[in-house]
């Protein structure tokens, strides 16, 4: 017998099997046990959470032998020929090659006769925004009055092209994204079925990967296997998919911490030699820095089951302060986006690095008045003894800009001429733009409002 992909070895053949999407399967089985069927179901949602998976059990469950049911048999022919994809009153449409009018036409004018073997004739149209506009209007009669015998299934991933005249027409269910918990999970009850050995750290890289897609975490565990020669390692599963080790991240962030410029380069020089996506760098940088910021605000990371990995986000979560991580994370966010504007990746993931290190978040001491991290003297040193003269001259600028008392001549209580105060600061750039759009209000001992 010919090998079958684990997609469809492991398609769910009842609700009981199905993964995740209890808001759906819930009000299904309660409709066919209180015997409330709708003529008309929309099942929507990203690829591969399981959309055509329920509408076809679904229909098994309008044709078992048994009757209707929520818990079909299985055995009776209806349902073996349904799972083998060959029952004759389960009309399956790929809208995507039947986009006209004359195709839609064709396939409802059989819609008046009753069913040859089931019980209702089902027809399940996959990919239904696909339909061109007459081909909608085609339907929609139909739709709205179909025979007492038939039951149309639709699903889409992209319901927001349906109109709304067909959405008003059904019940329409959206299914979520898996969580990468449960992705996990299913994926070890495989793989523990099929006696392959497997490092939980590479199921928890495929689940990430997949990206709330159950169809799509079966076809990289298929490829991971071949990769792996039948043996899941973290290690060959990362080469696989390209991802990041976790050891750079959780780098990046301990250079951040440490304000050392040399070592985040180091880090970068690192990466490139490994030829990873840059971009990807950038976006498991950031889920780091939310997944801290979560620790810091909550005391807890619910995400986080890995042992090893919550006690190093605590960690981290220690050393740095919310500022700190709210400004990074803004910073790498806007980076992110503008990313693909880089003259080359690694040049702008450097830049974006480089640009944490450089803005500082200011918040009010005790004594009310503003001030910089107690880190803020330890600079950007990306090598200590080579400063250059251009970044020694723009030192004191820099200080002058926060140091507002020292660099006025007299007191401040004799200040009255806002411009002249901003001439006799010294200030560039952006502080001197904001300073300009700004009046005077008062002056008290030592502070200027």
């Amino acid at each position: 017998m010919s090998y079958q992909v684990l997609a469809r070895k492991w398609r769910p053949r009842s609700f009981h099997e199905m993964v995740g999407q209890e808001h759906v399967l819930r009000a299904l089985i309660n409709a066919l046990e209180k015997d409330r069927l709708h003529h008309a179901y929309l099942f929507t949602g990203t690829r591969g959470v399981g959309k055509t998976t329920v509408a076809r059990i679904f229909a098994k469950s309008l044709n078992c032998e048994k009757g209707v049911t929520s818990e079909p048999c299985g055995e009776c022919s209806a349902c073996t020929e349904i799972d083998a994809g060959r029952f004759v009153d389960l009309i399956e449409v790929d809208a995507a090659s039947r986009t006209g009018v004359d195709d839609t036409r064709e396939l409802l004018e059989n819609v008046q006769y009753a069913p040859t073997r089931g019980r209702y004739k089902v027809y399940l149209i996959d990919e239904v925004h696909m339909f061109s506009r007459s081909s909608f209007n085609a339907l929609l009669k139909t739709l709205e009055e179909p025979p007492p015998h038939v039951k149309f299934l639709l699903a889409t991933t992209e319901p927001q092209k349906l109109p709304v005249t067909v959405l008003s027409r059904c019940l329409q269910f959206n299914l979520r994204h898996l969580p990468r918990g449960l992705i996990r999970e299913h994926l070890a009850r495989i793989l523990e079925a099929e006696g392959i050995p497997a490092e939980p750290e590479a199921l928890q890289a495929i689940a990430e990967s997949a990206q709330g897609s159950m169809r799509d975490a079966l076809s990289l565990l298929d490829q991971a296997i071949a990769f792996g020669d039948g043996d899941l390692k973290a290690d060959e599963v990362r080469d696989m998919l390209g991802t990041v080790d976790r050891g750079h991240i959780h780098a990046l962030v301990e250079a951040l911490a440490a304000r050392d410029g040399g070592a985040l380069l180091r880090i970068v020089d690192d990466l490139a030699a490994q030829a990873v996506d840059f971009g990807d760098v950038l976006a498991q940088l950031l889920t780091l820095l939310q997944r801290i910021a979560v620790f810091q605000t909550v005391g807890q990371v619910d995400v986080v089951e890995d042992p090893e990995l919550r006690a190093r986000i605590e960690a981290l979560a220690g050393s740095i302060s919310p500022e700190d991580v709210q400004l990074w994370y803004q910073i790498g966010l806007i980076g992110r986006r503008d990313l693909p504007l880089a003259p080359e990746p690694r040049g702008g993931l450097e830049m974006i690095l480089l640009r944490m290190l450089a803005f500082q978040p200011v918040f009010p001491d005790k004594s009310g008045s503003d001030r910089k991290p107690a880190s803020s003297g330890a600079a950007l040193p990306v090598s200590g003894a080579g400063e250059s003269p251009r970044a020694q001259a723009s030192a004191p600028v820099a200080r002058a800009s926060g140091t507002t008392p020292a660099a006025t001549e007299g007191s401040l209580e004799q200040v009255t001429d806002w411009a002249a105060l901003i001439e006799r600061l010294g200030l560039r750039g952006m502080a001197r733009q904001l300073a300009e759009q700004c009046t005077l209000e008062s002056v008290e001992a030592d502070r200027v409002r």
